[in-house]
């Protein structure tokens, strides 16, 4: 399911939550959406990319574990667990991943924007991961 706090339940755990997979295999996100923002968590592979992108909405996102050299901006810069980066409206942003662990970040963007629903069905949806070994 994709949890939307508008009518459910206020708590969760991301092995409940519906992950969706785009363009490099094994590459997740899962959403959670409120009144007025989003909650995304991503999971790239070891190698990966993320690709350089911007929208129309602030991003504030934390690197959970992994590393990454980052661009956001001019600014270019490698970051692990505990770092987290801005990217206001429409500056671009993406990076790398390095090292051998999957990245994995939360973001945050507000406000809450339909066109974000929309890219996720883009993606192949995958059933949440409870029961499952999980990052």
């Amino acid at each position: 399911m994709t949890q939307n706090f508008q009518s459910d339940s206020r708590i969760f755990s991301w092995d409940q939550i519906d992950r969706f997979e785009f363009e490099q295999e094994g590459n997740q996100t899962q959403i959670i959406s409120g009144n007025n923002m989003h909650l995304l968590r991503a999971v790239f592979e070891p190698g990966a990319v993320y690709p350089m992108h911007s929208h129309p909405h602030e991003q504030f996102s934390v690197l959970l574990s992994g590393r990454i050299l980052l661009t956001v901006g001019e600014e270019v810069r490698e970051i692990g667990a505990g770092d987290g980066w801005y990217a206001g409206c429409h500056v671009p942003h993406g990076g790398k991943i390095l090292g051998d662990e999957p990245a994995v970040f939360i973001d945050v963007y507000s406000p809450a924007m339909q066109w974000i629903l929309d890219y996720l069905k883009t993606g192949k949806r995958l059933p949440p991961s409870a029961g499952h070994a999980t990052r």
